[in-house]
């Protein structure tokens, strides 16, 4: 797969990302590489990754605990002082081999540590390939809140091994696909298309998906950095669907939900915004809903989880004086930024996810 380039990276795929990477990791340019990854990625990806890893420097490995509980200041002071015992410094290197809270976290040390120092995303879940390892975007959760505390910067490079997404259960496979539908309801009505007939589609027809996600993600991106105007067509599905995952990410009598599986709901109940805005026709709506709920399984919520979750949107990082903002369906392939909904019409939105 041709390589894509970014504002200051590239993303690299399969061979040509290790070829880059030996390039890379050369002693005159790194005193100290370090590897961080979980338990999963420690045991079925770092294998691979070290066979593939050419260079003369020395490698430690930071390992984390599995989980989006996991995202969160607590584990960063953690990698800091694993970082300073190790022996560190502002000439290390550090690459997150992992998904999205390896690559958002790892981004986040590196940004902050010895005020900071380079780092290399090598994405394993497809939701990491498509989404979180490419953009800049690294950080932490606050609590049970999504990505409150971050910063800006983009990466040294991304290498994107498909070989990777073998290791992966089906429900992780999923969650990556709600990010991959998103691009195409957002940019390209062409590529949304293409996910109707999910079970006709083989392995080169994947390869060929993630690779058109990445490209209009990063056209997406390269135009806006810091997230002032087009970029923000990148939050639809994202302001219910965080509420959503924070809310079951912090009651116990709740099954957390994967990243991807939230946003699913979250890109259902924003197009019924959309439809009742004028801005999606009912025909796109309904095909909308009937493709991804297609894909993933229906979540059930009572009246006081819609008013719980409602009640987390004041705290969305998109929200611009203390109002709540959506970015909505101008049908399908197109996107208008900056918009509201009263909650009288969420809690309809609601309503129709649940028929």
């Amino acid at each position: 797969m041709q390589t894509i380039t970014a504002n200051n990276y590239s993303i690299y795929f399969d061979s040509k990302g290790y070829e880059t990477l030996a390039e890379m990791l050369k002693p005159s340019h790194y005193s100290k590489i370090f590897i961080l990854v979980d338990e999963n990625t420690s045991q079925y990806c770092l294998p691979h990754l070290l066979n593939q890893l050419a260079t003369e420097i020395e490698i430690e490995i930071i390992e984390l605990e599995v989980g989006e509980i996991h995202k969160s200041i607590a584990t960063c002071t953690e990698v800091w002082g694993a970082l300073s015992e190790l022996g560190g410094d502002r000439k290390s290197i550090l690459i997150n081999l992992g998904g999205g809270v390896i690559s958002d976290l790892g981004g986040f040390v590196a940004c902050t540590f010895k005020r900071g120092i380079d780092f290399i995303n090598i994405p394993t879940t497809l939701l990491s390939m498509v989404d979180a390892s490419i953009g800049g975007k690294n950080g932490v959760d606050l609590g049970n809140l999504k990505n409150q505390i971050g910063i800006i910067r983009e990466p040294k490079a991304v290498i994107v091994d498909t070989q990777f997404l073998i290791t992966l259960p089906q429900n992780e496979m999923r969650s990556g696909l709600a990010e991959m539908l998103k691009h195409g309801l957002i940019f390209n009505k062409k590529y949304w298309d293409k996910f109707k007939d999910l079970k006709s589609l083989n392995t080169d027809n994947l390869n060929e998906l993630i690779h058109q996600s990445i490209e209009i993600k990063n056209t997406i991106v390269c135009e806006d950095l810091t997230e002032n105007g087009i970029r923000k067509s990148l939050n639809f599905g994202h302001t219910l669907g965080h509420a959503i995952e924070s809310y079951f990410l912090e009651n116990d009598n709740k099954t957390s939900l994967l990243h991807g599986e939230a946003i699913a709901v979250g890109m259902i109940l924003e197009s019924y915004i959309s439809r009742e805005k004028e801005l999606l026709t009912n025909e796109e709506y309904q095909e909308i809903k009937y493709i991804i709920n297609d894909i993933f399984e229906r979540i059930e919520f009572s009246q006081i989880d819609i008013e719980k979750i409602i009640e987390l949107l004041i705290f969305d990082k998109k929200n611009e004086f203390g109002k709540v903002q959506f970015a909505l369906l101008d049908g399908i392939g197109k996107i208008k930024i900056n918009q509201e909904s009263d909650n009288k019409l969420i809690y309809k939105a609601f309503e129709d996810y649940s028929v």
